[in-house]
């Protein structure tokens, strides 16, 4: 297979749709990088296949440092309102040969990650307004 520059894989994925900002492209691959850095630290420097649920989780560490508060705005600004879109979003990239996937990676196993108010709304409310957001209320 030949080796798809990242912003030929944007330009690929844009033309057939842009439904998501190309921020919101660029912010995954960072955060995908992000994410193996830290499976590597913790495995001795050993580099592995990261899934969806541990994607998930580094896109939401990552978010919050690097936007703060305004996490929840600016990625609902590049059109991403669940987890589940961050799943559509890196099988576009594996779609356009620009990320790998293996024979256990589905779309579906970024589905039900986490509420977006509890990840990125709740962490920076008073204590006592903490209560009041309820998880249920999904955006």
């Amino acid at each position: 297979m030949q080796e798809v520059s990242f912003e030929q894989a944007l330009d690929a994925i844009q033309a057939k749709g842009p439904r998501y900002h190309r921020e919101a492209y660029l912010f995954v691959r960072e955060a995908l990088e992000h994410t193996q850095k830290s499976i590597a630290q913790s495995s001795r420097g050993r580099v592995r296949h990261v899934t969806g649920q541990e994607l998930l989780e580094g896109i939401r560490t990552f978010a919050l440092q690097q936007f703060g508060p305004m996490a929840k705005t600016v990625l609902e600004e590049w059109g991403v309102h669940r987890c589940e879109d961050f799943g559509v979003i890196v099988f576009n990239m594996v779609a356009v040969g620009w990320l790998a996937k293996t024979s256990k990676d589905r779309r579906s196993d970024f589905a039900g990650g986490y509420d977006f108010n509890e990840a990125f709304v709740k962490p920076f409310l008073p204590k006592s307004k903490q209560a009041a957001l309820a998880p249920a209320a999904k955006s």
